[in-house]
This record gives C-alpha cells, structure tokens and sequence, in this order.
C-alpha cells in the first residue's frame, strides 16, 4: 500500500485486525471486554406502572469513538489548518516533510514504510519533532480519526524506548478495553521490526500477581488497572516512567472515575515525563482536565473551518403523524431521482418501523441503531458506502463520522433536540451536513408534527439565520422542482 498521503492511510492501520507477531505481547485475556459486547446505553426508561417508555437513545462517546476508528479506511482531504501555540513563543518551530528528517532508528523507519507512509500528514510536520525532541517536550494536541496522531504517538513511544531496560518505560491510557487494542495493534504494526521491545495490555482480566515486575517496556490499558498495577500492585514503577500518553481524553471525562484515576496516574510520575495528550474535541471540560494533567505544554489545534449551509436547500412538511410522515417520505421518493439518502429518527422504536414500512415499499434499506454492537454498525455503514443499500434510517446515536460521497439527501423525520426539548443546533447542522458534501449542492427535509417540533425549526432557523420553505409533498410537480 504506497500512498503519499499519511492521513489517507492511517486508519486502515488503526483499525487493522490483523496481528504482527514479532512484537511480544503479554495478550489481554480472550472475551474480557470484547467489543462485540459493546453496546450503546438503553433506550427504555421504566415509569411507576413497570411498563417501559422509550426515550431518545443516549451517545455512548466510547462506542463513538471506537466506531470511527473502524469505518475510516479512507479519509475526506481536510482543509482545516493547522495551528500551533509554543510553550516557549522565542523557541524556533520546526516542522518536517520527510520521516527521514526525524532521524528515526532504522528499525522504525522499516516500519513506517511497511505501513504505507510516505511523508507526514499535516498535523504530524508539527507534532512529530515536538514529540521526538531531546529534552522532551509536553504536548496537548487535538486530532480527530484519521490525523494519524495514533500511529505518531506510537512512533514517539518506540523512540523513547531503550529496550536494555527491561521494565515500563512507556505509559498509555485509553479510555476502553477496545481503544487500547486498536493502539497496542498501531503499536505492533509500527515496532515489526523492532522485536526487542516488548508490549503489555493493563485492563481488567489480565490478573498478575502482587509485586511482579513488568518487563515490557511499553503498557497500554485503562485507567482504572494501570491505576492498580502502579499503586496497590506495584506491578509498575512509576517513577520509571519517560513518556505518558493520554488518548481520547474527550471520552475518558466522560467516563464516570476515569478522570480522577487519570489525575492520579499523572501524578506518581516523574517531573521531566514527558506527558502528551490528545483529545478530538475541546470545550471547556475537556481543556480544564488538559490542563491538570499536562503542565507547561505546547499546543496543537486545528482550526475547523467554519460548516456552511449555502450548498444545501432546506425544507419542511408538514404532518400529523408518522404515517403521513411516511406518505410524505413516499411522495417526495416518487418524484425525484435520490442516489441515496439518510433518514434520522429520534428513537429506535420509530427507526424500526419505518426502516420495515419503507422495505415493504420496495426500497433497499439498511438500519443502525445503539442496541447494535459496533461491529455491526461498521458493517452496515461499509455497505451504505458500497451502495449495497440506498436508504440508511438510523438514529441520531449512529449518525456521526458517516461520509458517503452519493447521499445527496437526509430527511429528519424526527428533528434533534437537547434533553431540555429545545433544538439541537449542533446536531442539526451535523445531520445536514451528510449532504451538500464534495461539492455538490444537498436537499435536507424536515418533517414536522407538532407545535414543539415547529417550534424548533423556528429555533433552527434562527439559529443559522436561514429560512426553511415549506413543502407540499402532496403537489409532485413542487416536489420535481426541489430535485432540480
């Protein structure tokens, strides 16, 4: 695989299922924490009477996050910049083009090459000389799925390694059991041909006993064990530690006692360890556990451009109930052409049944939702992208990261609301944003029937500053016009 792209091929490593056996690895248990079992959280909320009433499914961050990482083998080229705050402003920048300019062992270098990297994308020409540099430098850096910031990490951690040394020289937390697989498998791909350095999986399952000495000079896990095997098992020295990694950190906040445990690690270390934190988001929360847990850091963030609505048209129906939302839905199929579309629901319960109402229609439909493994869902949406299925319903749960060049339109058959009731801004502009993509110009629909869900597209319109029209699905001739 020769690309000349880093950011093009790093999640097909990242997501990789495919083992490297030259790297030893002290392997997690079989069925501890298996990610087929990962699910996201209920939907069902049981009221005095016992019977169960749905509620909107809630985003489990893990399964998110590890979803992404399985679904990107290929990348939409960004044009976000890059920009980069100095601990010291008066210290020169460096950036590289080449790894060669890294001055790599040879042994990594192989490594990098076997994986398909050519030259660095354009988060790694600044991240990769501040990870590397003598002395180490702190590093909070933001990077989403596909940046390559795994395969960089992992490139910094063999570096530091001296594999004479036979205990933990290298520390990295991810928030799950599934997380810390896909980089222990970066890990191994990237050190192929460095089989001196070992590897070991700290999360719950893999007991060992009070007091032994780790010899692998890498650990990735879970907070909650590396917590345990450093402080109650001394299993690991902490003050051994040269570079600590804290992955997905967005998520780890978000996982109840995780922060705490993470402050905790952090804090056992040495002062000259090197800590580098990555995150794909950084709203407050997020910044202010940052901050506890990297002192004096350089910074790495990516400016987002600002997400447009100009190349999608908007519209709304309106409706009494799910059926004529169906009606409509059939209307608006009948009259113009659709490469393929995305319909989101609030609940699973109303995905269910109009996923089945529309294949009784004839149409060729596929459907996500949380009670699905991630597997599952990573299945179902590499059959979306081949065309396989032309209609995806899925809930707002399953709706992130998703990039088919052929969706050309999204229907919100449920419109998305915070838990207040009020409109979801935010998620709107996500869900929309499925279309009007790669240059081409989107149509977004948006049924409404009730009171409150008018009120919230009148918040949405507000919101971006755009009127939505009305549509009548029941004139095809109107309909025709919106295709065009």
């Amino acid at each position: 695989m020769a690309t000349d792209s880093w950011a093009l091929a790093v999640d097909k490593q990242e997501a990789t299922t495919d083992s490297f056996g030259s790297l030893v690895i002290r392997s997690p248990p079989r069925g501890v924490g298996d990610a087929a079992t990962r699910k996201a959280k209920g939907t069902t909320k049981q009221v005095e009477n016992g019977t169960n009433v749905e509620v909107e499914e809630k985003e489990d961050k893990a399964a998110q996050s590890l979803l992404n990482k399985m679904i990107h083998t290929s990348l939409v080229n960004t044009t976000n910049q890059v920009e980069v705050l100095q601990r010291d402003p008066n210290s020169p920048l460096y950036s590289v083009k080449t790894f060669e300019e890294l001055r790599l062992k040879d042994e990594l270098l192989r490594g990098v090459y076997d994986m398909g990297f050519n030259r660095p994308s354009k988060i790694q020409e600044n991240a990769l000389p501040m990870m590397l540099a003598e002395p180490p430098q702190n590093l909070i850096a933001q990077s989403q799925s596909g940046t390559g910031k795994t395969a960089a990490f992992a490139l910094a951690m063999l570096s530091h390694v001296d594999p004479a040394n036979k205990w933990t020289q290298c520390l990295c937390i991810a928030p799950t059991y599934e997380l810390a697989l896909q980089t222990g498998k970066v890990i191994e791909q990237m050190g192929k041909f460095y089989p001196e350095v070992k590897l070991a999986y700290a999360i719950r399952g893999n007991k060992l006993d009070r007091g032994m000495k780790l010899q692998e000079q890498i650990v990735i896990g879970t907070p909650g064990t590396v917590l345990d095997w450093c402080s109650k098992l001394k299993i690991i020295d902490p003050k051994k530690i040269s570079i600590f990694v804290l992955d997905e950190a967005d998520v780890m906040i978000a996982t109840q006692g995780h922060q705490d445990q993470s402050i905790r690690i952090q804090r056992m270390l040495p002062n000259e360890c090197q800590m580098l934190l990555f995150s794909a988001t950084f709203e407050d929360s997020v910044w202010k556990f940052a901050e506890r847990v990297v002192p004096d850091p350089n910074i790495i963030k990516l400016k987002r451009e600002e997400e447009t609505l100009d190349t999608i048209k908007q519209y709304y129906v309106l409706c009494n109930d799910k059926e004529e939302k169906f009606t409509a839905l059939c209307n608006i199929y009948g009259a113009i052409t659709i490469a393929q579309a995305m319909i989101f629901c609030h609940t699973r319960r109303t995905a269910g049944w109009l996923s089945a109402e529309l294949t009784k229609e004839g149409h060729v439909v596929a459907l996500l939702s949380g009670e699905m493994t991630v597997e599952q869902r990573a299945a179902i949406i590499e059959r979306f992208r081949e065309g396989k299925e032309k209609v995806l319903v899925t809930t707002n749960l399953c709706s992130r990261g998703i990039d088919v060049e052929q969706v050309s339109v999204v229907i919100n058959f449920d419109l998305p609301m915070d838990k207040d009731g009020n409109a979801d801004n935010e998620t709107y502009l996500h869900r929309i944003g499925r279309t009007g993509r790669f240059g081409k110009r989107g149509l977004a629909v948006n049924m409404i029937d009730s009171k409150h869900s008018m009120n919230i597209l009148n918040q949405i319109e507000e919101h971006f500053n755009k009127k939505i029209n009305k549509l009548d699905t029941d004139d095809l001739d109107e309909i025709e016009k919106i295709g065009n």
